[in-house]
């Protein structure tokens, strides 16, 4: 997601010359390929469910994770990593691992032009490589810093890894100068704010940390681009970094079509799975996919908190992502782009674990997400001065949506 990708606006009605049944039939593809990827991720959530019970149990759970952690180096090495796949409500190394595999593969097949890159990394920029070092750093420094917390457990050390850090690196361009301004002063604003409020209203409210941690996000990010406002070795560029050569994900063109727009929307719906660290690339969502696939058949006491529920999130995660591609679709045409990817790591899974993994709190958690999270970051990001990047208002949405799905959610029956 880039700065002018993020505000462009939504597709006009059809132009000169675009006949009407084009327009529908485009339309009619965006919803085979939106259901094509539910149909995949509803047998895959079946699969899961019934490989689980032959698990091995092979491995570490997820109890008692996070107190190791202060006391065994191989536990911390392993947080570190599972902080990589929080942001999708997996926290498993191996998921991690997954998504850095894929996205690495994508990388190498994208700088020596091959078709099966996926959609460009980090949005065509260019800065995926500072991008990562950056995130990867910030998660490094909140992990040194905060990490002695996890004796008494649970705590957000992931934050920075999918906020303040790839955003400055994507305001501010490349270079050691912006990756280590980046990495520090996301760890130093997000980690601390997301502690102060889940004690101050996740908590108060009984709404899941998820509220509070995309809420530090935006705060910390809104804080960390008025700080560098002040830096003297951070200089805005005069347009939005773009290597030369680099392409963004084709997007449904201004001259739709029924199987073009079809397979753009199930790749679509697969780039959400890696929008959260702005990597936003097919490779690296399969990985990631692989990866939490693999951890949970072989203990599925690990990936999800050890709750189980790992297929019924992932199912959500897809239906609420395919919901709002087909509802915002409009906003991809001619280079636009949407948040359907905040309700993937916010509204959808965190419904399913305060349901127990319910068919309300499965579905009303996609559907709610999908039609609240994408207008709402829209309307945020439009208002935002040029040198914050618009995922303070994807994170915004976030919160919002997720505060205000749940309690509803709440009032259903299970």
């Amino acid at each position: 997601m880039t700065l002018d990708s993020a505000l462009s606006g939504m597709a006009g009605p059809p132009k000169d010359g675009q006949p009407a049944r084009r327009v529908e039939r485009a339309a009619a593809g965006t919803v085979l390929g939106a259901a094509g990827a539910v149909t995949v991720a509803g047998a895959l959530a079946l699969a899961l469910d019934f490989l689980a019970r032959f698990s091995p149990r092979l491995g570490p759970v997820s109890d008692g994770w996070a107190a190791a952690v202060p006391h065994e180096a191989l536990a911390g090495f392993r947080w570190f990593l599972g902080d990589m796949s929080e942001p999708q409500f997996y926290k498993s190394e191996l998921a991690s691992l997954g998504l850095l595999a894929g996205a690495g593969l994508a990388w190498w097949a994208s700088c020596r032009r091959k078709k099966w890159a996926g959609a460009a990394l980090a949005s065509g920029t260019g800065l995926w490589p500072w991008l990562l070092a950056s995130a990867v750093l910030s998660l490094l420094v909140s992990n040194l810093a905060f990490g002695w917390m996890l004796d008494a457990g649970w705590q957000p050390t992931f934050v920075p890894f999918v906020s303040v850090a790839p955003a400055v690196v994507l305001v501010y361009g490349p270079g050691w100068k912006t990756c280590l301004s980046g990495a520090v002063l996301g760890a130093l604003t997000t980690t601390p704010l997301a502690l102060l409020l889940i004690a101050a209203i996740s908590r108060p409210l009984g709404l899941p940390a998820v509220v509070a941690c995309v809420l530090a996000m935006a705060a910390g990010s809104a804080l960390t681009f008025a700080i560098a406002r002040k830096l003297p070795w951070l200089v805005l560029p005069a347009e939005p970094f773009r290597e030369a050569g680099t392409e963004v994900e084709p997007p449904p063109s201004s001259v739709p079509g029924f199987r073009s727009d079809a397979v753009w929307a199930a790749r679509r719906v697969l780039c959400d799975f890696s929008e959260a660290p702005f990597f936003a690339n097919e490779l690296a969502s399969a990985g990631l996919l692989l990866g939490v696939a693999v951890a949970f058949v072989l203990n599925p006491g690990l990936p999800a908190y050890g709750s189980g529920l790992l297929p019924r999130i992932l199912f959500a995660q897809v239906l609420t992502s395919a919901i709002g591609v087909v509802l915002w679709r409009g906003w991809f045409r001619d280079g636009g782009w949407a948040a359907t990817y905040a309700s993937v790591v916010s509204v959808a899974p965190a419904a399913v674990l305060a349901t127990g993994g319910s068919w309300t709190g499965v579905i009303g958690g996609a559907v709610l997400g999908a039609v609240l999270a994408p207008p709402v970051a829209r309307a945020v990001a439009a208002r935002l001065p040029r040198d914050f990047h618009p995922s303070i208002g994807n994170t915004v949405a976030m919160a919002v949506a997720t505060a205000l799905s749940l309690p509803l959610l709440g009032l259903l029956p299970r």
